[in-house]
């Protein structure tokens, strides 16, 4: 039996169809269409993919409307983005020699897009000072507090400035290189089990430390000013979410391990909120700016 036949059944009882969205019909045809195989499991498995899939981009949203309304992102490290990438980057080429669920992968192309955008207006934003500012004042924030006295770009091969570059054209072709390298590395070693393990652990161990580098941005400043609040509860839920969902799904080991990290180290920059408060620290440049976070 199907389920539009069940809704025209007369006696239908309430309790049937509790008991037909949450078993399915026993005995039925293998060919019952595509309601006939509709479970409030596989609805809920649905809802779960999904989540996983927009999960992992929702916590950002916050911290991109933040530096886009205050035209200032001295308070999020550029370096949380070059964690991701990377980590994704090696995440999707770890599918190619063990098939993980198909909504990780996805997952992975989002986060990256995700990331490219948010260092596309951060990047517009330090522009910007150009016409606003005095030349001494926009030589620092445009470099990135380097020190240098010209645009820094990937093509000037000075590694004392690795990703402090000053066009997003740098950070696309650092991207495109070492995505092009990984998968050389990898088409050649993928029939190797020891290098796609090793592969999946190096992607997962690196997400799982997409925190600290703004934990330690937050420490050197002594302050967590520009910080979106908003973002971090979203790292801690999504992270709480994806390793229970590692779990369930019995994914490889390394996805519920680095779950795991990536918890302890939300709960650390969550710890850094209270710790430090709303002072600006050694920001100057948020200094009475007000920033709601």
């Amino acid at each position: 039996m199907t389920f539009g036949p069940l809704l025209k059944n007369p006696l239908l009882n309430p309790l049937d169809v509790l008991r037909f969205m949450i078993f399915g019909m026993e005995g039925q045809d293998e060919d019952v269409g595509l309601f006939g195989k509709v479970t409030i499991w596989v609805v809920l498995d649905w809802i779960s993919s999904l989540a996983m899939i927009v999960g992992g981009v929702l916590p950002y949203i916050p911290q991109y409307l933040k530096i886009k309304k205050t035209q200032n992102a001295d308070g999020f490290s550029l370096y949380v983005c070059l964690t991701l990438l990377i980590a994704n980057i090696l995440r999707i080429l770890f599918w190619f020699g063990n098939r993980y669920e198909i909504p990780l992968l996805i997952q992975s192309i989002f986060m990256n897009f995700a990331m490219l955008a948010i260092i596309q207006l951060c990047v517009q934003v330090k522009q910007k000072h150009i016409f606003h500012i005095g030349l001494t004042l926009f030589l620092s924030i445009l470099c990135y507090d380097t020190g240098s006295s010209n645009p820094v770009t990937i093509r000037d091969f000075d590694w004392r400035f690795f990703w402090k570059w000053t066009d997003f054209r740098s950070y696309l072709e650092f991207i495109a290189a070492f995505t092009l390298l990984a998968s050389i590395l990898t088409y050649m070693l993928v029939g190797h089990v020891i290098y796609v393990e090793a592969l999946g652990f190096t992607s997962l161990f690196i997400e799982a430390m997409l925190g600290v580098p703004q934990f330690y941005d937050n420490y050197v400043s002594k302050s967590t000013l520009g910080m979106s609040r908003a973002m971090v509860f979203l790292w801690l839920a999504g992270d709480s979410f994806k390793t229970l969902y590692f779990l369930t799904r019995q994914s490889p080991v390394q996805f519920s391990i680095c779950g795991a990290l990536q918890i302890a180290v939300d709960l650390a920059i969550l710890s850094q909120t209270v710790w430090f408060g709303t002072t600006p620290g050694r920001r100057k440049g948020l200094a009475g700016s007000h920033v709601v976070q």
